[in-house]
């Protein structure tokens, strides 16, 4: 029940990512965002002269006699558009980067709990169009699941006095979202669903809040936040493994 245990579960997982049989489900996204987003700079960069181009004929027909404020603003432009890729980069590629390494996850926690285990995982087998049901209903639950928490703090946020602890809550929840979240993985193959999940995770509350809450920390730093989610499956997979599969499989 120690925090700090969970802490360490996301440490490991960090450790795990490297290793043969596993990091190809950690590259393989991280390839594809990396061409993507190359891409996408790319384009932006060859696109900024015609930008230029044409808010200069904007500024010249608001102020044409403005001309040495014109060329403040032309030689203003190249680090605001700067500053504006990297800012686009940093939170851009963190969302999408997500989204395209998802359906790798099931992957990566197999990969996870076979180097840790020997034993390959068997997932239950359902057709392509219940699965497409099933993870659009989820996201819908999901969904509906944290907009009830988030209710709740608002309103608690909004009482004065009480809402003086409305941070360490809001802090909580996240952390808590965090551990739901990359535990899907390794407990997704396995059978459970979303309600499933969350029961096992409360088994060992304040685990799993020592194992978000370093996971949301984590997202904050720049370059490493780029391995938080391969980092906290793995890790999430072996806490899975360590703490919960035993029990979880009694209980079915």
């Amino acid at each position: 029940m120690n925090p700090l245990n969970g802490i360490n579960y996301f440490f490991q997982g960090f450790s795990l990512i490297f290793k043969p049989g596993i990091r190809q489900w950690v590259l393989i996204p991280f390839l594809i965002n990396v061409v993507l987003f190359s891409l996408l700079i790319y384009y932006g960069w060859i696109g900024f002269p015609t930008l230029i181009e044409f808010l200069d004929s904007q500024m010249q027909n608001w102020i044409p006699d403005w001309a040495w404020l014109l060329e403040i603003m032309r030689l203003l432009m190249l680090p605001l558009f700067t500053v504006f890729v990297l800012i686009l980069f940093f939170f851009a590629f963190t969302f999408i980067g997500n989204l395209i390494a998802e359906p790798f996850n099931g992957l990566l926690a197999a990969a996870v709990e076979k180097h840790l285990t020997g034993k390959a995982v068997n997932s239950p087998k359902e057709s392509w169009f219940k699965i497409i049901i099933g993870f659009i209903w989820e996201k819908i639950g999901k969904l509906l699941y944290y907009l009830k928490w988030v209710i709740v703090l608002v309103i608690i946020s909004l009482i004065p006095v009480i809402n003086i602890i409305s941070p360490i809550l809001w802090f909580l929840f996240g952390a808590w979202l965090a551990a739901l979240e990359y535990s899907d993985a390794p407990l997704e193959n396995h059978g459970y669903n979303a309600p499933a999940r969350r029961k096992i995770l409360a088994q060992k509350r304040i685990l799993s809040f020592g194992f978000g809450s370093v996971v949301l920390v984590a997202m904050f730093i720049p370059i490493i936040n780029l391995l938080v989610m391969p980092s906290a499956v793995a890790g999430a997979t072996c806490m899975w493994i360590s703490e919960f599969a035993d029990s979880a499989s009694e209980k079915g």
